[in-house]
């Protein structure tokens, strides 16, 4: 459990996808610039053609390096991060910032998202959807359908099979897939809306969704 903090210090999540082997580099670099850590989950991007820039992924495995820092360190660090890896570039890789505890629950009924941290006039929002395995290719199908541009496939499992993984202090079951999908604001709820109706999200054991504002992109087209 966290401790108080007297000095109500901020903190956000970087999220920084990169080709597999150079999350460590990642983590080396993020450090050098005063972040004490992150975690590493392997992911593969489901972008396919030259038309589908968002993310710019391909169809390779990746590597996501979760970090939470301060937020006095949150900028600096991902400018670093840029000019190590030239995230400009295609396929070089994406890095955004989230605010940390500002999610939406399975409880709502309803597609409502008020983010904390000023969210409401970000740009970029990320839709995490959390499925059975094998049912990630559909969720980005059923999204690309509504507009989504690409997203990075995370596989969620223990190293046991009654084992849990842990993603943003979640536990997912084994045999679970993540899909996170990086989009421009105007166009989540549309996105969010077609693959709980497709995937029947709402029924037990289908999975859930949630929505964070990005609060900071770099490697992001506006295309």
């Amino acid at each position: 459990m966290l401790e108080s903090n007297p000095e109500k210090k901020q903190y956000e999540l970087m999220c920084v996808i990169v080709n597999f082997g150079l999350g460590s580099k990642v983590l080396t670099t993020a450090k050098k610039n005063g972040v004490s850590g992150g975690t590493i989950v392997l992911g593969r991007g489901t972008v396919h053609n030259r038309l589908l820039r968002l993310l710019e992924l391909t169809d390779v495995r990746k590597e996501i390096v979760l970090m939470v820092a301060e937020k006095s360190l949150v900028s600096s660090t991902l400018q670093l991060l840029d000019t190590e890896f030239d995230f400009s570039k295609p396929n070089h890789g994406i890095g955004f910032v989230l605010p940390v505890g500002a999610f939406i629950g399975t409880g709502n009924y309803n597609y409502e998202f008020t983010a904390e941290d000023g969210g409401a006039s970000s740009m970029y929002s990320a839709i995490f959807v959390v499925v059975e395995k094998g049912l990630a290719e559909e969720v980005m199908d059923v999204a690309k359908s509504v507009g989504a541009r690409g997203g990075t496939i995370i596989n969620a499992r223990g190293s046991g099979i009654h084992e849990t993984a842990k993603l943003l202090n979640m536990e997912i079951e084994p045999e679970k897939e993540i899909v996170l999908m990086i989009t421009k604001t105007e166009s989540t709820e549309g996105i969010v809306k077609a693959v709980r109706n497709n995937l029947k999200i709402d029924e037990p054991g289908n999975g859930i969704i949630f929505v964070q504002a990005v609060s900071e992109t770099y490697g992001i087209l506006n295309a």
